[in-house]
């Protein structure tokens, strides 16, 4: 008889599940269920991309990559790069991989050692600490508050670092708050970090996802910052690409060829197919990313009200397609208020608690639906705060 107990890593057996996938699954099991709980885009990926890769696969264009990515490709991603977000790259710096979640991963491999701590602002996506762990390395979780807008500040990131302190991960747009990092509170977390030998991880899939008046600013762009920082982003979000499975990381180039490295023996180089298409998104997709943008702030717009006139007081997101709500009203944990309207009224939305300790007493609503989706969402959430006397 095998001993499966023995044979498994601590670190793998000891990962928790995804909080988000639980309610996901949960939800695949009722019919007539509502679903706010996937980040994913319900618009279809556009025309133009979807083009290309057939064109591609008529032609037989299938074989094996360069293992950092099409050439092309990289190239493309850097002009995107540069006249979107003033980031000055060239294709050496860049590693195209299989969604932004495997460039996470790849960053943190490559940088942290057993017993280096890896600093994680919360509520974040739900990635970091695993892998983290999985690398012997050690989470460090910095409460980020609603009265600072779920902004990390200089004061608690001085508090947090020490000694052993390798990495800052700066997930902002935030999932799963919709908090963003303006020009100004970055240069308080660079000049923090100048002087410093930690690096930063960028992750920044909803950069293209804000609603603000000034465009996202990414902190690789500050001076001196280029240096020390791994930018995440991918296709996925912007694009409407999640199946597509593409995203990619730009950074030193020390930092660069290793994460190279590790995703040349994992993964041996990302799906040919997506690539050529991505050339196409960065190329000749800024209207169709500019007429979905404008959608979901519609219905961030519509969302927000519709939680704050029910008395689930909102802070209002300024990027990415998620609400957070308070549910202390309830008297619940974020665990059971779920639970309860799943199993009562057949919405699925995720606890606050799944995105780190910080997060209980909230919930995420994605808001990347339809209009008609998100009103019937509404109604039923309604009806579940009226029936336990929680309606304000």
């Amino acid at each position: 008889m095998m001993d499966y107990e023995a044979l498994l890593s601590a670190g793998a057996r000891e990962m928790r599940p995804s909080g988000i996938r639980k309610f996901f699954d949960l939800a695949a099991d009722m019919p007539d269920c509502i679903s706010l709980g996937v980040g994913e885009p319900d618009f279809k990926t556009p025309w133009s991309i979807r083009d290309t890769a057939i064109r591609t696969l008529e032609q037989g264009r299938t074989r094996y990559t360069a293992n950092a990515g099409l050439k092309e490709l990289r190239e493309e991603i850097c002009r995107y790069l540069k006249r979107r977000f003033a980031l000055t790259y060239s294709e050496d710096n860049v590693v195209v991989t299989v969604g932004g979640s495997e460039a996470i991963d790849l960053a943190i491999r490559a940088l942290v050692e057993p017993g280096d701590e890896v600093i994680i602002p919360e509520p974040c996506f739900v990635c970091y600490e695993p892998i983290t762990s999985l690398t012997g390395g050690v989470p460090v979780h910095v409460a980020t508050r609603a009265e600072d807008q779920f902004r990390l500040t200089a004061e608690e990131l001085k508090k947090a670092i020490s000694p052993r302190t390798k990495l800052l991960i700066m997930p902002y747009p935030n999932n799963p708050t919709g908090s963003i990092m303006t020009r100004e509170d970055l240069e308080k977390i660079a000049d923090v970090l100048r002087g410093t030998n930690i690096m930063v991880l960028s992750d920044e899939i909803y950069s293209e996802l804000t609603y603000g008046a000034e465009r996202h600013v990414s902190i690789a762009s500050l001076p001196d910052m280029a240096e020390r920082t791994i930018v995440v982003n991918g296709f996925s979000k912007t694009y409407a690409m999640t199946g597509w499975r593409l995203g990619y990381a730009v950074g030193p180039r020390p930092v660069i060829k290793v994460m190279t490295k590790i995703h040349q023996s994992c993964i041996m180089s990302a799906p040919t197919t997506s690539q050529y298409a991505a050339i196409t998104a960065l190329q000749s997709c800024d209207d169709e990313v500019a007429a979905m943008r404008a959608e979901y702030n519609a219905r961030r717009r519509y969302v927000v009200k519709k939680l704050n006139d029910m008395g689930l007081t909102c802070f209002n997101p300024e990027g990415a397609f998620y609400v957070f709500p308070y549910i202390g009203r309830s008297g619940l944990s974020s665990e059971a208020f779920c639970t309860g309207l799943l199993s009562e009224q057949h919405v699925a939305i995720v606890p606050g608690s799944a995105f780190g300790g910080c997060g209980e007493g909230y919930a995420r609503i994605s808001y990347a639906y339809s209009v008609d989706h998100l009103t019937k969402a509404m109604e039923r959430i309604r009806r579940f705060l009226e029936s336990h006397g929680w309606l304000d």
